[in-house]
C-alpha cells in the first residue's frame, strides 16, 4: 500500500500558561493517502481548524502540540527547524483561510503576494513571478488577470479575493492543500464555482486536499471520506458513501438531521450547548446532548475505535 502522505498520532493541543493549560484537542489520529480528498467537519470549536493550522505550525506561541506522530511524507513536522517549516510552507504544504480580506496584506497588490512565493520557493526573477502570477489568477477564473495583478485586495469582490487566496495557495505547487472553510461568507452560486473549480483543480494537478468545514452536506461534492470532530476529539471516520448512508455516531445524526431537506421531515436543531473544554465533565463529551446516552456514557468516555471496513467510531452504543 501507499504510505501516507500527512501521518497524525495522538495530537493533542492546549493554551494558556506552564501552570494552568486548556487541552482543546485530545488524541487525534488520522492519515491521508496521496491524491486523497479529506473532509473534516464539526461544529465551530471542535478543534478541526487547530488541528490543521497545527499542520503549518501557525498556531500562536500560547499553544502546546505534542503527538506520537506528526509527519508529512515521512518529515516530522514538529522537529522541523524554523527554515525547515518555512520551506514546507507554501511549497508543499499550503492552505487557503476562510477570510481571504484578512488573510491578504491590504497594502501589497496582488501580484506581489502572488509572485513572491513563485520568487520564494523557485528563485525565478520578479518577471517571471508575474507572468507566474497571471497564469494562475486566469487558472482560477480572474478576468484581466495581467490588469488585475496591479490591484489591492479591497477591489475585489469576496469571490473573487477567494480565487486570489486560491492562486496564492497554487503558486508553490503543493503537493498538499488544505481548505479552511473556503467558502463559507459566499452566496451558494460562488460557492458552487469555487467548489467545482478546487475539484478541477485537484484532478489536474493530482493535489491531496484536506477540506474543513462545518457544512456536513457540501462534503458529499468534494470528499471521499470525512472525520467528524466533536469537541477536540474525532468521533467517527468513513467514507462519505457509508456516513451519509449510516452514520453510526449520534452527533453525526444529529448534524445529519440539522440539514435542511434531508431525510424525513423538518431539520433539527442540536439540542443545548457543546461542552466548555474549561470545565469538562465526565463521561463521552457527547453525552449531555445525546439522545441515546446511557450511564455509562456518562461516567467513561469511549475510544475511537475500528468496527469492520465500515470505518472508526467512538460510542458506546454505535448502531
Amino acid at each position: 500500500m501507499t504510505p501516507p502522505l500527512l501521518t497524525v498520532e495522538n495530537l493533542s493541543i492546549a493554551f494558556g500558561t506552564r501552570d494552568k493549560r486548556l487541552p482543546v484537542v485530545s488524541d487525534v489520529s488520522f492519515g491521508v493517502a496521496p491524491g486523497e480528498a479529506l473532509g473534516i467537519v464539526g461544529e465551530s470549536g471542535s478543534g478541526k481548524s487547530l488541528s490543521m493550522l497545527s499542520v503549518l505550525r501557525l498556531l500562536p506561541a500560547s499553544a502546546t502540540v505534542g503527538a506520537t506522530r506528526f509527519e508529512f511524507d515521512g518529515r516530522d513536522l514538529l522537529s522541523l527547524d524554523d527554515a525547515g517549516i518555512r520551506a514546507l510552507r507554501g511549497r508543499e504544504i499550503a492552505m487557503i483561510f476562510q477570510d481571504p480580506l484578512a488573510a491578504l496584506n491590504p497594502v501589497l497588490t496582488i501580484g506581489r503576494q502572488i509572485s513572491e512565493i513563485a520568487r520564494r520557493h523557485f528563485g525565478i526573477s520578479r518577471a517571471q513571478a508575474l507572468r507566474r502570477a497571471a497564469e494562475l489568477l486566469a487558472a482560477v477564473g480572474v478576468p484581466d488577470p495581467a490588469g488585475r495583478l496591479k490591484q489591492y485586495p479591497h477591489q475585489f469582490s469576496g469571490g473573487m479575493r477567494q480565487r486570489v487566496m486560491i492562486a496564492m495557495a497554487l503558486a508553490g505547487q503543493p503537493r498538499l492543500l488544505i481548505a479552511d472553510e473556503p467558502t463559507t461568507a459566499l452566496d451558494v452560486t460562488v460557492q458552487a464555482e469555487i467548489i467545482g473549480m478546487i475539484k478541477r483543480l485537484q484532478a489536474d494537478l493530482g493535489m491531496t486536499i484536506v477540506w474543513v468545514t462545518h457544512d456536513l452536506a457540501l462534503l458529499t461534492r468534494i470528499a471521499t471520506r470525512v472525520l467528524v470532530m466533536y469537541a477536540g476529539r474525532i468521533v467517527e471516520d468513513a467514507s462519505t458513501e457509508d456516513l451519509f448512508a449510516c452514520p453510526r455516531h449520534p452527533y453525526t445524526k444529529a448534524l445529519l438531521g440539522s440539514i435542511p431537506g434531508a431525510g424525513q421531515g423538518r431539520s433539527r436543531a442540536l439540542p443545548a450547548r457543546p461542552p466548555d473544554p474549561a470545565n469538562p465533565e465526565p463521561g463521552c463529551p457527547f453525552a449531555p446532548r445525546c439522545p441515546e446516552a446511557t450511564d455509562r456514557c456518562r461516567i467513561e468516555a469511549p475510544a475511537l475505535v475500528q468496527q469492520g471496513d465500515a470505518g472508526r467510531v467512538a460510542c458506546w452504543n454505535a448502531s
